[in-house]
Parts: structure tokens; C-alpha cells; sequence
């Protein structure tokens, strides 16, 4: 009973709370062209297709932020390679994103230099189609995902950048050549 008792007084409390290291907190919405390609490939294959992402920004420092996400990409192949050559060869993602990155960022105004790291997960299909690979798979996977890029403007509220998710379990890597734009939400100074 006593073990109970505490489950709910921490339950109730814990809204009340919050973290202290947290300076300020956002929301970035990406859109961009959305880019899958796989590991190994004769052919040099990459299929193309659309992007878009939403990241809850939390800023401990002005030079490091936790940025947890959720989006989706999803890609095509055109069946044809880097020069424009008839292939067979593809590499197809068509998934929903989800995850936490570190970013860490020079702490200058209009033009700040960023990169991140994490670990996420996919969900959705999944096709790899090479000389060295033949992978048709559906379902929930692990991704690494690393980006980086560029923050403009006065306040860095505008986000430019390339964006990888590695996932290494269908050997192919999704990613994004994005435009963001972050949104400040209510900050207590």
C-alpha cells in the first residue's frame, strides 16, 4: 500500500515540475526532398521522393539542445541511376520516423553551424534491391540518424540542412535535404 501511495503522489506531482537545466523550449517543422540509397551499389542508385519532420527543441545551453522527433519519408525509385541509366537496382523507404538527437551548434547569431546525432526508429517498408543486396522487409527497425547543417537569421529560427537516418538492418540510408523553421513556444526567463 505504501509503495502505491508514493506511485501516486510522484504521478500527480511530476506535472508540476519541471526540469531546471531546460532554458527555452520550441517546436521545428522540416520539409525537404526526401533521398534513400543503399549501402553497397553497382549502379549508383539513389531514389528520391519527400520529407517532412516535427522536433520538440529543448535548449540547455546556447550551444546544445535535445531535440526529440517524429516525421516520415517517403521515396520512389525511377528506375534509373545517377546518370540517368536504365537499372534495377533501387532502394525505397516509405516510413514513419521517430527518435531523439543531440544537437550541438556553434552560439553565434545568422549563421550557426550545427551537427547531431541519435538513435531512432522506423517504421514502414523497407526495399533494397542491388547486386549485393535483396532485402524486402516491413515492420520496425532501428535507425542512427546524423545531420548537419546550418542555422540563419537573427535568432538561428531558420534551419537549413542534410539530414541521414542509417539503417543498417535493411543496409540502405533514408535521408533529407530539408528547410526547417523553428517556433519558440512560451519561455519562462
Amino acid at each position: 500500500m505504501k509503495k502505491k501511495l508514493i506511485i501516486l503522489i510522484i504521478a500527480l506531482t511530476s506535472n508540476f515540475v519541471e526540469a531546471q537545466f531546460i532554458k527555452e523550449k520550441s517546436i521545428n517543422a522540416q520539409v525537404g526532398l526526401g533521398l534513400s540509397a543503399p549501402y553497397k551499389s553497382v549502379d549508383e542508385v539513389t531514389d528520391d521522393g519527400f520529407f517532412a519532420q516535427g522536433e520538440l527543441v529543448l535548449k540547455v545551453k546556447s550551444w546544445i539542445e535535445f531535440r526529440p522527433y517524429a516525421g516520415f519519408i517517403l521515396t520512389n525509385s525511377n528506375g534509373e541511376d545517377l546518370n540517368g541509366n536504365p537499372t534495377n537496382e533501387k532502394a525505397e523507404t516509405r516510413a514513419f520516423l521517430l527518435g531523439g538527437k543531440v544537437r550541438v551548434r556553434a552560439p553565434v547569431p545568422w549563421v550557426a553551424p550545427y551537427v547531431e546525432i541519435g538513435i531512432g526508429t522506423s517504421i514502414g517498408k523497407f526495399e533494397t534491391f542491388t547486386a549485393f543486396t535483396n532485402i524486402d522487409k516491413s515492420g520496425i527497425i532501428y535507425h542512427i540518424p546524423l545531420s548537419f547543417g546550418l542555422e540563419l537569421g537573427r535568432n538561428n529560427n531558420v534551419d537549413l540542412g542534410l539530414a541521414y537516418y542509417f539503417q543498417s538492418s535493411v543496409e540502405q540510408f533514408a535521408g533529407a535535404f530539408a528547410v526547417g523553421i523553428t517556433f519558440p513556444l512560451n519561455n519562462k526567463k
